[in-house]
């Protein structure tokens, strides 16, 4: 319809005299320039259409990213919260009185063994410094117990948590073992000197009544 109505335009122009014919051809490019402006506003409204379909598509993707990322963001944060029942977990209690139980046991072998005075100097040293290892790993058995019993120090499920703790227990319990296998054998060890050296004084006494 339109291609029509500029043909019209147009067969009027070349039908009117000369000096309308101007004026004539003014309003035919007018009227070609609409038809150019409408075509490009047709363009433009496509591309904006088609601009709005991927926004919005691209809008719902992001929405649903964000919001899987913040359940997950939630989800690690509460890893950092200990669960109560967690802290009343009774190897939680067992772990700390095995530690109280060694600290007393290396204390009162380390003072025994110490006034039997069948020890050298660099015995007494060697037992010191096997009981101040034990000791120093025991401190890092609390630590790490301290740790997994704190919200805010460790990211970890329920289960993880109880199996650390677990596993603390169980070191715990093969250090006290160690402690108490190596206090008893220095023990004996005592005992064997203390008789060696009462055999070498009787012998001793017994020259010394020879000789007399």
């Amino acid at each position: 319809m339109k291609k029509y109505m500029l043909l019209g335009l147009l067969v009027a122009v070349l039908t009117v005299p000369t000096p309308a014919r101007c004026q004539a051809k003014e309003i035919a490019q007018l009227a070609l320039n609409i038809e150019k402006l409408n075509q490009f506003r047709q363009i433009l409204q496509q591309l904006y259409d088609a601009y709005k379909i991927i926004s919005d598509g691209y809008n719902k993707i992001k929405n649903i990213a964000e919001g899987n990322y913040k359940i997950h963001e939630v989800f690690l944060d509460g890893l950092y919260l200990v669960n109560p029942n967690v802290k009343k977990y009774h190897r939680v209690a067992d772990i700390i009185a095995g530690q109280i139980a060694m600290v007393k046991e290396y204390k009162a072998a380390y003072k025994s063994l110490s006034a039997s005075e069948v020890f050298t100097k660099g015995e007494l040293d060697y037992l010191s410094d096997v009981y101040k290892r034990l000791i120093d790993d025991s401190i890092q058995n609390l630590d790490e117990l301290t740790m997994i019993l704190t919200s805010k120090q460790l990211r970890a499920s329920d289960d993880e948590r109880l199996a650390g703790i677990d596993r603390i227990y169980e070191d715990v319990q093969q250090k006290l073992m160690f402690l108490r296998t190596f206090n008893r054998q220095h023990a004996m060890i005592a005992v064997q000197k203390m008789r060696e050296k009462t055999e070498i004084g009787n012998i001793q006494d017994l020259n010394g009544l020879e000789n007399q």
